[in-house]
């Protein structure tokens, strides 16, 4: 039987220009806010990509009525017939973002049945900083089978200290806070771009949310949201991964859509190695001109606004062709270097300890077959093949449709050679509104 892979060879330099699509990190929490509205909502710039589906299919057996148009990236939401509370085994176990709806439903329903979520191997996450909060706002949880039953009659404003700034705990339990009436405070929130992206949102339906320092989120109860219309930010980790992918292949590329005020740690490490980062102070869009004798920078993964974790894949594949020795330390997912091993194959140079690692500068890579790991390692395989010589085949590729909206043709109109094998074509709509495909 065929089997899914992406073949990549090697590319002259990029060079051009390429637009992001919407940003996949603040996407699924927003189509689950949804499920805190009765009515019609229309959310734009929407990427399609496998996650964008999952969820899609979540919001259909929940009773949401949705039109997704793919080619405009919009899709339409009509919320008024919610008849289902339980979410989906199967659905759950494709992705851990699932468990994003359980906040929303307690609010409006009192009421939510899930399992337990599933998604990249990339370490536990375990979600006991959403139950253990929700249990604080009087939620009551029980086990039924392999499924997770939680019930309330009434939520209760709290003030609420997160352990860890959590981007789904906060996300969980802001939502879940906008139609608990009184006050409730996260401490320690996450407060990620896409995180505010929600906040957007959410007050565009009529919630009353403050963001105050140090990381502190204040919620004022309301008893009703309103629809809305709703742009969805782009993706600053698809920007971060097309700016690598010019910097390993020794291109130019401007995005003009990239927020650099998003990217600014990441940004300077690229500018440490000795790329040139162009951007306009309050004005979207970043250039990379790249350097011919990349150098070896070291850094550390953290929440906001650190060196994003969803960009350290990407990076180590770009570090494995610096001149020195890089350092890179992986503070935010404990099992997060699998695709090291993978880079290895293609003769870099990565030592695993514990979580970190160091990667020697090799002088170049060779094309193998070899596995994506999970979404954002999917990646950085792709950004290697293409100074890698000969042809890379990559396999287990769900990973990379699940995380990105046509990406290899993004890489492509810059000068990549990048090919999807066996990708199913989409219809230009899909819906719930009497027909599967119109």
């Amino acid at each position: 039987m065929f089997e899914e892979s992406i073949l990549v060879e090697k590319s002259l330099p990029l060079n051009g220009e390429v637009n992001l699509s919407g940003a996949k990190n603040a996407v699924l929490v927003i189509m689950t806010s949804l499920l805190l509205t009765s009515g019609k909502s229309i959310l734009r710039n929407i990427p399609a990509s496998e996650d964008v589906f999952c969820m899609i299919e979540l919001l259909q057996k929940l009773g949401v009525e949705v039109n997704f148009d793919i080619i405009n990236k919009t899709l339409y939401a009509d919320t008024s017939h919610i008849n289902n509370f339980k979410i989906d085994s199967t659905i759950m176990k494709r992705m851990r973002a699932s468990v994003l709806a359980l906040g929303p439903l307690l609010a409006r329903f009192g009421y939510a049945s899930l399992a337990m979520p599933g998604g990249c191997s990339i370490g536990t996450r375990p979600i006991n900083f959403h139950l253990t909060n929700f249990k604080k706002m009087g939620v009551e949880f029980s086990q039924d089978g392999e499924y997770l039953v939680g019930k309330v009659n009434k939520l209760n404003a709290k003030k609420l200290i997160l352990e860890y700034p959590s981007v789904g705990a906060t996300e969980n339990i802001v939502m879940a806070a906008t139609l608990t009436m009184g006050k409730t405070t996260i401490i320690n929130a996450a407060l990620e771009p896409e995180v505010l992206d929600l906040i957007d949102i959410l007050k565009k339906m009529g919630a009353n949310i403050s963001i105050l320092a140090p990381a502190t989120i204040e919620i004022e109860g309301v008893q009703t949201l309103s629809p809305v219309d709703h742009f969805v930010m782009c993706d600053r980790l698809e920007a971060g991964s097309l700016l690598l992918a010019a910097a390993i292949s020794g291109g130019d590329i401007y995005i003009p859509n990239a927020q650099a005020n998003y990217l600014d740690v990441f940004l300077l490490k690229l500018e440490d190695m000795g790329h040139t980062i162009i951007t306009q102070e309050n004005i979207p869009g970043i250039r990379l001109i790249a350097t011919n004798k990349p150098q070896a920078v070291s850094f550390k993964t953290m929440p906001y606004p650190g060196f994003p974790t969803d960009l350290q894949a990407p990076m180590m594949a770009a570090l494995a062709l610096a001149e020195g020795v890089s350092e890179i330390e992986e503070t935010v997912y404990e099992n997060r270097f699998l695709h090291a091993a993978e880079l290895n194959k293609m003769g870099a140079n990565i030592q695993i300890n514990g979580t970190k690692a160091l990667v020697t500068g090799v002088k170049e890579l060779n094309g193998m077959s070899v596995n994506a790991t999970d979404i954002r390692a999917s990646c950085a395989l792709v950004i290697a093949g293409l100074v890698a010589s000969g042809q890379t085949t990559i396999k287990n590729i769900h990973h990379f449709k699940r995380g990105y909206d046509e990406l290899d043709k993004k890489l492509n109109s810059v000068g990549a050679k990048v090919t999807v094998n066996n990708y199913p074509s989409i219809p230009h709509v899909v819906s719930s509104y009497g027909q599967k495909e119109i």
